[in-house]
């Protein structure tokens, strides 16, 4: 398996997407982790238990909830993510994608499945002007500026393990996505 990570909007999910228009399975840690919580009834009582019943509400994930006690309390994220990312680990492996597309590929402890990791990257202003197109709906206000600038700061944790790191792509608007996908199948 091949990891794909990098920040916010430095365009891994779009590389993904294109990847994925060429054939190949690509399993994005985002939505699967949602459809896990949604459907995984040991996951929703583990959940339920560690942060109580608010956290489903007409059984639908209580997200807003859910990001609001886990970020007001690092002991809780760590917690959750106990939950969730071995929850993932076990869905991944018994997939067997071709790629593994995550911000957190390192947090989250999937990077060993990994027989390389491509991190993609781009400037700080695109990353920033992607996020506020996606995200709020392309307007550039200074307190969307300021979210985005907050989650880029947050994940600037992120460490990279040269050891597994075999590419780094720059996607800063330069090369095509189409080259960037054929970059990462020929590197």
């Amino acid at each position: 398996m091949t990891g794909i990570t990098g920040g916010i909007g430095s365009g891994k999910s779009t590389i993904a997407k294109a990847l994925i228009e060429r054939g190949y399975t690509v399993y994005d840690c985002d939505k699967e982790a949602k459809r896990i919580i949604a459907e995984d009834e040991e996951v929703r009582k583990a959940i339920v238990a560690l942060l109580g019943d608010e956290s489903f509400v007409d059984g639908r994930y209580n997200t807003a909830y859910v990001a609001k006690r886990v970020f007001e309390d690092r002991t809780l994220l760590e917690q959750l993510n106990g939950i969730v990312h071995p929850a993932v680990r076990k869905d991944i492996l018994n997939k067997q994608p071709e790629f593994i597309e995550s911000a957190i590929l390192y947090e989250a402890g999937l990077a060993d499945l990994c027989e390389r990791v491509i991190v993609v990257e781009a400037p700080e202003e695109v990353r920033i002007a992607r996020t506020i197109a996606r995200d709020y709906k392309g307007e550039a206000t200074p307190d969307n500026i300021h979210k985005v600038r907050a989650r880029i700061q947050a994940q600037r944790a992120i460490s990279h393990q040269p050891s597994v790191v075999r590419m780094v792509v720059n996607n800063d608007g330069k090369k095509s996505i189409d080259e960037l996908a054929e970059e990462i199948l020929n590197g």
